[in-house]
């Protein structure tokens, strides 16, 4: 199966915009069936996806491994993503930021695993190098899906949601609605998408992630291109790696670390950090970074480190502005701003870089990186223009039980 390097980077790409567009049409479904259901038709999904995948790749059918890693997966992705954030949200109502950061935390951090497992796996298959054996690279998607599924079906077996009027011991709800950010009631996921506080969350949000994907989609090239000039060849490769694993641990570190931090000084005033503190040192990247290896290398973990936070502090967002109602519906339709960042960001990227080809070192990303700070402000405007959902939006207060109820 010979494909060119577009074609490989389908499935992938496809699993993205799957992710999101199955979040939000199977969002109401969580929330609803609760998240037991969801995670079993999750890892359903996620685990057909590899198997598919193998027997496209044993075949030879590329289109298989598109349909099944890139689409099946891809659902199963999306509705594993929501499905324990909404639950962890209702766990821990008086730290929601804490219990998302962790969640998806888990999410980013999957790949700390799955990439040495992967790669020690398909060496050992002799599926790696020039000449892969593509049967070695079935045999190893093929591992993949049968150990998810041992894993993905211990968690849904033992997934629980809190009793009815659960709370933690010592936590008052009325000391915490007493924030001006915070609903006081839940918010239907129909009635979310007709309020403008939704569509500003989905602006911050998309340019959020396409500013940080601004640097994680050419990492290893970016570095090697701003110091060419200053180290040795096979020094300069392996730095390259080594800062392409360092912002791994940053965008991994930061889904908690800042998403806690929003427990403490509140969802807005975050974000204002992730945006506004984050075009400045984008700023810093594109000025002053080629003179310091020091300064190039704390914007670059910042930057990381605040466009993996805004991916966990985007649910406890929801759940202030919105209540925890519907908020893994709500959650769902929002990540369809990830599905457009995740096309848009390597577009802006490597457009600009295609174009400048002929220019070496930093100046060829300068233009894109503009892009990035401008996208940045806009989003920190739109935060700042988020307000208090308005009461008519509220849904009443006994059928807000009466579903908490049937959901637990």
């Amino acid at each position: 199966m010979d494909i060119g390097g577009v074609a490989s980077a389908l499935p992938f790409t496809l699993g993205i915009v799957m992710l999101g567009l199955s979040a939000a049409v199977f969002g109401t479904k969580v929330d609803s069936n609760g998240p037991r259901w969801a995670m079993a038709v999750s890892s359903a999904c996620f685990v057909t996806g590899f198997l598919v995948s193998a027997l496209g790749i044993w075949l030879g059918w590329y289109w298989l491994v598109v349909v099944g890693y890139g689409g099946i997966g891809g659902i199963g992705l999306g509705i594993g993503y929501i499905s324990p954030v909404s639950t962890l949200i209702k766990w821990f109502p008086d730290r929601p930021g804490l219990s998302t950061g962790i969640a998806i935390m888990g999410f980013g951090g999957g790949a700390l695993i799955a990439n040495p497992w992967t790669s020690s796996m398909l060496t050992a298959f002799g599926a790696s190098g020039n000449d892969p054996d593509t049967n070695g690279i079935a045999l190893a998607f093929l591992i993949h899906g049968l150990v998810y599924a041992v894993f993905m079906t211990m968690g849904w077996l033992l997934i629980r949601v809190p009793a009815d009027g659960w709370r933690p011991a010592g936590w008052d709800p009325a000391v915490q609605r007493t924030r001006a950010m915070v609903s006081k009631a839940g918010v239907s996921a129909a009635n979310a998408i007709r309020t403008p506080q939704f569509w500003l969350l989905w602006i911050v949000l998309c340019f959020n992630v396409t500013a940080g994907i601004g640097i994680l989609e050419k990492a290893n090239p970016i570095y090697q291109d701003f110091f060419r000039d200053s180290s040795p060849a096979r020094t300069l490769t392996a730095a390259a790696v080594a800062f392409v694993s360092i912002l791994s641990l940053a965008n991994m570190l930061g889904r908690f670390v800042w998403s806690s931090l929003s427990d403490l000084i509140g969802r807005k005033n975050i974000y204002r950090i992730y945006l506004g503190v984050g075009a400045l040192l984008y700023v810093a990247l594109t000025f002053i970074g080629e003179t310091n290896k020091a300064v190039f290398l704390l914007c670059a973990c910042l930057i990381l480190s605040f466009y993996g936070a805004g991916f966990a502090t985007i649910p406890a967002y929801l759940r202030d502005l919105f209540g925890t109602y519907q908020v893994g519906a709500i959650h769902g339709r929002l990540l369809t701003a990830w599905s457009t960042a995740g096309v848009l960001g390597p577009i802006i990227v490597n457009a600009i870089a295609d174009s400048r080809s002929d220019i070496a070192g930093p100046s060829k990303y300068t233009p894109a990186f503009l892009v990035m700070i401008v996208l940045l402000v806009l989003g920190f405007v739109a935060n700042e223009l988020v307000r208090p959902v308005a009461d008519k939006w509220h849904e009443p207060e006994p059928d807000t039980a009466r579903t908490s109820g049937a959901q637990a």
